[in-house]
């Protein structure tokens, strides 16, 4: 039998049926054609006579539903049998036997079930997860918040300048956020490195060195917690089971090679990353294991897609410039495949689909030009800061690189001790070992996974090509590689560092390992399901999240906490334009932090490159005080120089300090550890 047949076999069958219980009898059926009125109960009832029909044709009123009802319940012999079981008016003596009616919930009990429905939800428990695994695999960053930093307190403390003084400036004069009040005089000084914009409502929550500490500690752990949030969403988005998502969501997170990376902010905030991309993929209805699902395409998660995209591009561009080729590449593949597989499969995409795609990528190159300009400006004042492929080649790590690990990573730094001796420097850049358990995962993801055989090709030619280009100039010069992007896109020869292309290795690696543990996972399903009872026993779930245990293993640290010098109390009174001495890169970071209680203009700062100007001026200084350097620092505009006296061992401040300054028109008074002169 045919399913056409099937199926107007049982529309017949059911038109037969009588109606359900309780169903009005006039609704339900109509009049018989025999002449016989169904009863309101559903049964046969009583036939209507030639008579009956007669009085009513001769004007007789019509008894009332009540009365019908009770004629047409008699039986046969006159006994009254009604629908409740009762006979002769009796109560049926088991009706106390009964089970009791479902209570109906009350409005508490409804919000406390559904309260209860979302805490047991999955995603609830993918972010709780994510966050408590933040809290635990990044401790002790959140034991002394206010007075430590992670791996150092050099580029840590750039950083929680960086987050203060955007929310700072942005309440109080946004015109001036690219006019930062360090590296005095020079303009455009926010655009010398990463600026963590994105971070900005953060920064407008306290004010000082400790808030700023707070504040970098808590985005800290939260942007671990997003890395591993975003890979797990990309992964099941793409068709991975629960298991293997939370793999590659830890795997891309906690991978050896970002504990060194621990120092660096702009590099651990990589989770708006995959969950754009995932976020995308569900506004799309698109998944590596279905394929494009039409019916499942929803505008609104395709916008938020791109606003993630935005706001990661607004974390800095060292991994955003990246990201955003990347995603330019996936959409231009997308669309070509779109268009060419509808002309042999209708393949509908929707008015608003469209509307949110072309609004997003707006927003999204919007977001990306006005952060370049300010970047522009700098290359244009300043020629110093140029890349070169010299400078590229520096950072470029070897093939070895890769299975190395730092000295950070409590399970592999001890042991890879010696391989990181031969590495062509000790560099975070040089140790890029994503995971011994992640590569065996994604290997054994090659034979044996849910995703189909071409795209597992396709991740291990991902895989390939991202760890060429992590390798910059290494491998072959990089003259078909790497130095093809630095010569030839757009502002990728601002980026001097390759190895940070590991991120996108590392998170395909995770994408293989999850098709191996969510086809694994499915495996053990099957077996629990010949048992009895059908329940996957103690080994069985062991085995199923013992890959995970490994990777979360290959995650834990030894990342130091060191405690962050106290602000020298001269820089919560004394007023700007002023410098700090002793001057260098990273003492000035400290002096960016410390200059977080009032924001006046400091001439130190530290950042990816030295400005000319601020070489001379600590060339001209080194005599201070002097009348050069006194002449000299008053032409620049600078009133106040503060010399802490705690710094200035074996230089030459710890001789001239205490000099005679009468002769020079200018006043010195001691202020806590620091000696203010006033110029």
């Amino acid at each position: 039998m045919t399913t056409e047949q099937s199926g107007a076999t049982d529309e017949a069958t059911a038109a037969t049926k009588p109606t359900t219980a309780g169903a009005p009898a006039a609704d339900a059926a109509g009049p018989d054609a025999t002449g016989t009125e169904p009863a309101a109960d559903g049964t046969a009832g009583k036939a209507t006579t030639a008579g009956d029909q007669d009085a009513r044709k001769g004007g007789e009123p019509e008894k009332d539903a009540g009365t019908e009802d009770a004629s047409s319940a008699k039986g046969g012999d006159g006994t009254k049998d009604d629908s409740d079981g009762k006979e002769g008016g009796k109560p049926d003596r088991w009706e106390a036997f009964a089970p009791a009616p479902e209570p109906v919930p009350g409005r508490l009990r409804r919000g406390l079930r559904a309260v209860g429905r979302f805490g047991v939800h999955e995603w609830t428990l993918a972010v709780l997860g994510s966050l408590a695994l933040a809290v635990a695999l990044t401790w002790p960053t959140l034991r002394y918040p206010r007075h430590t930093l992670p791996q150092d307190y050099w580029d840590p403390s750039l950083q929680t300048w960086q987050m203060a003084w955007s929310g700072h400036i942005l309440l109080t004069n946004p015109a001036q956020l690219w006019h930062s009040n360090t590296f005095f005089p020079e303009p455009w000084s926010f655009a010398f490195s990463d600026t963590l914009l994105g971070y900005a409502p953060a920064g407008m929550i306290g004010t000082g060195p400790e808030a700023a500490l707070l504040r970098y500690n808590i985005m800290f752990v939260l942007a671990h917690a997003l890395a591993t949030l975003g890979a797990y969403a990309l992964a099941r988005q793409l068709g991975a089971g629960r298991a293997g998502a939370a793999v590659a969501g830890v795997g891309y997170a906690y991978a050896p090679w970002l504990l060194a990376q621990a120092g660096h902010l702009h590099i651990i905030s990589n989770g708006g990353i995959p969950l754009a991309l995932a976020m995308l993929a569900r506004g799309h209805g698109w998944s590596l294991r279905d394929g494009y699902r039409p019916e499942r395409r929803h505008a609104g998660w395709a916008y938020a897609g791109w606003v993630v995209a935005a706001w990661q591009l607004s974390l800095g561009f060292g991994i955003g410039l990246p990201f955003a080729y990347v995603l330019a590449v996936v959409t231009l593949v997308a669309t070509v495949a779109w268009f060419v597989r509808r002309r042999s499969v209708r393949r509908p995409f929707g008015v608003r689909l469209l509307v949110a795609d072309v609004v997003g990528a707006l927003l999204f190159a919007g977001v990306g030009a006005l952060l370049a300009v300010p970047y522009f400006k700098v290359a244009e004042l300043h020629p110093n800061a140029a890349r070169t492929l010299d400078d590229v080649g520096i950072y470029s790590p070897p093939l070895s690189g890769f299975f190395t690990a730092p000295a950070e990573s409590r399970v592999w730094g001890t042991l890879h001790e010696g391989a990181r001796a031969g590495l062509p420097w000790n560099s975070p850049e040089m140790t890029l070992l994503p995971g011994f358990v992640l590569y065996a995962l994604a290997a054994g993801g090659l034979f044996f996974s849910v995703w189909r055989l071409r795209h597992r090709l396709l991740l291990l030619a991902g895989v390939v090509v991202t760890a060429i280009l992590a390798m910059g100039t290494r491998f072959f010069g990089g003259t078909f590689t790497y130095g093809l992007l630095f010569e030839y896109l757009p502002g990728w020869n601002g980026l001097r560092t390759p190895g940070r292309m590991t991120l996108w290795t590392t998170l395909l690696l995770g994408l293989l390992a999850a098709g191996a543990v969510s086809a694994f996972a499915i495996r053990v399903r099957e077996w629990a399901a010949e048992r009895v009872p059908p329940w996957p026993g103690p080994w069985l779930r062991l085995a199923t999240v013992l890959p995970l245990l490994l990777v979360i293993a290959e995650g834990l640290n030894v990342t130091p906490h060191p405690v962050v010098p106290v602000q020298p109390a001269a820089l919560r009174s004394v007023d700007g334009p002023l410098l700090v001495l002793p001057s260098d890169q990273g003492p000035d970071q400290l002096v960016m932090l410390w200059s977080t209680s009032r924001f006046q203009d400091v001439v130190n700062g530290g950042s990816g490159f030295t400005p000319q100007r601020q070489i001379e001026i600590r060339k001209a200084t080194e005599t201070f005080p002097d009348q050069a350097s006194v002449t000299y620092l008053r032409a620049l505009g600078v009133r106040n120089v503060v010399v802490l006296r705690d710094r200035i061992a074996d230089t030459p401040w710890a001789t001239t300090i205490d000099a005679p300054v009468d002769a020079l028109g200018i006043t010195r008074e001691q202020v806590g550890n620091a000696v203010v002169f006033r110029l």
